[in-house]
């Protein structure tokens, strides 16, 4: 074995711990924006999708489309929107057409309003890496690539 491959055994050339710390940063520093409204990290992303599908129109989104976007199991997922609904800012519903399994989602009127007070968050963040917006945009691009070339990611 030579010198050059003892190096992929190193810490730092490991792309999963580049991803790991990377991540605990970035989560790091949203905690003190998101701290005035209210959220958690997996709740603002949670949000950011309510959001999205609110924009879009019927039908009401069901926590199992939420857990397929998110990339959660529902043991996740379970808690998080309980939170979300004692907040006063998700209803869940059970049924629609008949089925009593599905679990149907919808904002309320305060988790509506709270997009308006999230907005400010993306361009806080990237201000706070210090990096150009164009470089977290092609980032964020690759990781997407490498999300979609390694499936699931469950």
């Amino acid at each position: 074995m030579s010198a050059e491959d003892s190096n992929w055994l190193s810490l730092d050339s490991q792309l999963c711990f580049q991803l790991y710390a990377s991540s605990r940063a970035i989560t790091r520093l949203y905690k003190p924006l998101l701290d005035p409204l209210g959220l958690t990290y997996p709740q603002y992303l949670a949000m950011l999708v309510l959001w999205e599908w609110e924009r879009q129109a019927p039908p009401a989104p069901t926590v199992k489309a939420l857990g397929e976007r998110l990339r959660l199991d529902s043991g996740t997922l379970t808690p998080l929107l309980k939170r979300l609904e004692q907040l006063k800012f998700v209803e869940r519903r059970r049924g629609g057409g008949g089925d009593d399994r599905q679990v149907h989602l919808s904002l309320t009127g305060a988790g509506s309003e709270l997009r308006a007070r999230a907005e400010e968050i993306p361009r806080k963040l990237v201000c706070s890496t210090s990096m150009p917006a164009s470089d977290i945009a092609a980032l964020r691009d690759q990781l997407s690539m490498l999300l979609s070339n390694l499936g699931d990611g469950r």
